[in-house]
C-alpha cells in the first residue's frame, strides 16, 4: 500500500511539473505574439481614429492633438485651427451612446459620428443615417433643441426614437459649449 502511495504523489507531482511548463510556454507565445503585433495594432488605431476624424473635417490636412484635453483635436488647414473634434457621451434608451462631434471654432456644429451604442434597430439606430445627421449641419446650441414637429430650426425627433433623437442632441450640444468656453479662453 505505501508503495501506491509513494507512485500516486509521483503522479501528481509530474501533472504539477507538467501544467507548470505548459502555463510557462503558452505564456511565453502570448507574450512573444504581444510584442509583435501591439505596435502594429496601436499605428492601426491610429489610423482609424485619422480616418474618422477626416470622414468629420473634410477639409482639415491635419489634426492636432489639444493639449489639456482628452480625445480633443484640433483640425487644421493651412495652419489654421478651422474646427475641433470632440468626444462626447449622452445615455439614450440602450445605454450610453459615445460620438465624435465636429464643431467650427465659433460653435457651429459640422457632423457628428456615433462611434458606440446599443440602441433599438430599426429605430434608434436611425441616428447614425445621414438623414438625421444632416440636421444638426450649422447649428450652435441655442438651436440643438429635439422636437417633434419639423422646423428648419431645430432637431427633428427620429420617430419611435425621441429618447436616442434627445440623448443624441444632448451630447452634441455639450460639446458645442464646451468648445465654445474653450475658444473664448484662447481668445483672451
Amino acid at each position: 500500500m505505501s508503495h501506491d502511495a509513494h507512485a500516486q504523489n509521483d503522479s501528481i507531482f509530474k501533472v504539477g511539473i507538467n501544467l507548470t511548463l505548459a502555463c510557462f510556454l503558452a505564456s511565453a507565445v502570448i507574450s512573444t505574439v504581444y510584442y509583435f503585433t501591439a505596435p502594429v495594432a496601436a499605428k492601426t488605431k491610429i489610423d482609424m481614429d485619422n480616418k474618422a476624424r477626416q470622414g468629420l473635417i473634410a477639409d482639415a490636412q491635419e489634426f492636432k492633438a489639444v493639449e489639456g484635453k482628452t480625445g480633443w483635436f484640433a483640425a487644421l488647414k493651412d495652419g489654421k485651427v478651422i474646427a475641433y473634434v470632440v468626444p462626447t457621451e449622452s445615455k439614450g434608451y440602450g445605454g450610453a451612446i459615445n460620438m465624435l462631434a465636429a464643431i467650427t471654432a465659433d460653435g457651429k456644429v459640422i457632423d457628428y459620428a456615433i462611434l458606440k451604442f446599443n440602441e433599438t434597430p430599426g429605430l434608434g439606430d436611425k441616428a447614425e443615417k445621414p438623414a438625421f445627421r444632416k440636421q444638426f449641419a450649422g447649428k450652435t446650441a441655442e438651436n440643438l433643441e429635439v422636437v417633434k414637429v419639423p422646423t428648419d430650426k431645430n432637431i427633428q425627433a427620429l420617430t419611435g426614437a425621441t429618447i436616442t433623437s434627445r440623448a443624441v442632441t444632448k451630447g452634441i450640444k455639450e460639446a458645442v459649449e464646451e468648445v465654445t468656453a474653450f475658444t473664448a479662453t484662447q481668445k483672451k
